[in-house]
């Protein structure tokens, strides 16, 4: 039996620059990883399936874990295959990336299985064939995401130091946001940030990796935030009751910030489910850049 972790990540940034002619959009992210994470487990030599102890997840060929499993066998067809479980903790529709990792840790559990592995080059190659950030969870470590999310730029030690261990709360609503719907809330809008600003604001951040790169901002959150009130309403009272800098990752719904020892963890609790109801979640983790 093979296991993985499968960690979340954060957009710690996001700016979207454009659309392309294949659809997708050009964005510049500071990415990293978390410690929240989903377990992978293989079971080699078993007919190839998957397993979930989530019900309300698609356990067919619809799921990313089967889906990167074919994209392996594609590659090399005489791989050994198995029996996937999969244990959630990452919540899905939140903009964490949960799917997406748990495809590249299919990925890894495969090469590892075959005694002669691929490599990660190969398997983040494969990962860009399931999802477009997909790449970056192959190697977890903190980078840059250029292109439609395959183009990764692995942060300088440095950068990825100030990050390491830094403390985050994440809250999330009871509902999630599909990817497509928060990009096409941005398409409608037609906001984009220019390349060479995003570029410029995140240089500056990696040069004094101390500040809250946060502050950045996430190109999505204004399109979400306008259809989906929830959102804007109860991160303002989180403000008021807690402080902190908030900032949706990814397309949402998940939203994060930075705290510090002394965080009124119960107070924000309390305050989530006032605001966002029994269903909303709330999870204490840090940066594992």
């Amino acid at each position: 039996m093979l296991v993985s972790a499968a960690h979340a990540k954060l957009n710690l940034s996001l700016a979207i620059t454009g659309r392309r002619a294949d659809g997708f959009h050009e964005l510049v992210s500071l990415v990293a990883p978390i410690a929240l994470a989903d377990t992978l487990t293989l079971d080699v030599g078993r007919p190839l399936g998957l397993t979930c102890d989530d019900a309300s997840l698609p356990a067919d060929g619809t799921n990313l874990v089967l889906k990167a499993a074919a994209a392996y066998v594609s590659r090399r067809p005489s791989a050994q295959v198995g029996h996937f479980h999969l244990a959630k903790k990452v919540p899905h529709g939140a903009g964490l990336g949960g799917g997406s990792s748990d495809a590249a840790a299919a990925l890894r559990l495969l090469d590892q299985a075959s005694g002669d592995p691929l490599g990660v080059e190969v398997l983040e190659a494969l990962a860009a064939e399931v999802g477009s950030d997909c790449p970056f969870f192959v190697r977890a470590r903190a980078a840059i995401m250029r292109g439609r999310g395959e183009r990764l730029e692995v942060l300088p030690v440095a950068a990825r130091a100030a990050l390491a261990g830094r403390k985050v709360v994440l809250v999330k609503p009871p509902f999630g946001i599909p990817t497509p719907e928060a990009y096409g809330l941005l398409a409608k809008a037609g906001k984009y940030r220019g390349p060479a600003q995003a570029e410029a604001e995140l240089a500056t951040w990696v040069a004094q990796p101390s500040s809250d790169p946060s502050a950045i901002g996430n190109d999505l959150a204004a399109p979400v935030f306008a259809k989906h009130l929830a959102l804007p309403v109860g991160l303002a009272s989180f403000r008021r009751t807690c402080g902190a800098n908030w900032q949706m990752t990814g397309s949402g719904s998940a939203c994060f910030a930075f705290v510090a020892d002394g965080f009124a963890h119960a107070r924000l609790r309390e305050d989530v489910r006032r605001a966002w109801g029994a269903g909303a979640w709330v999870e204490e983790t840090v940066i594992s850049a």
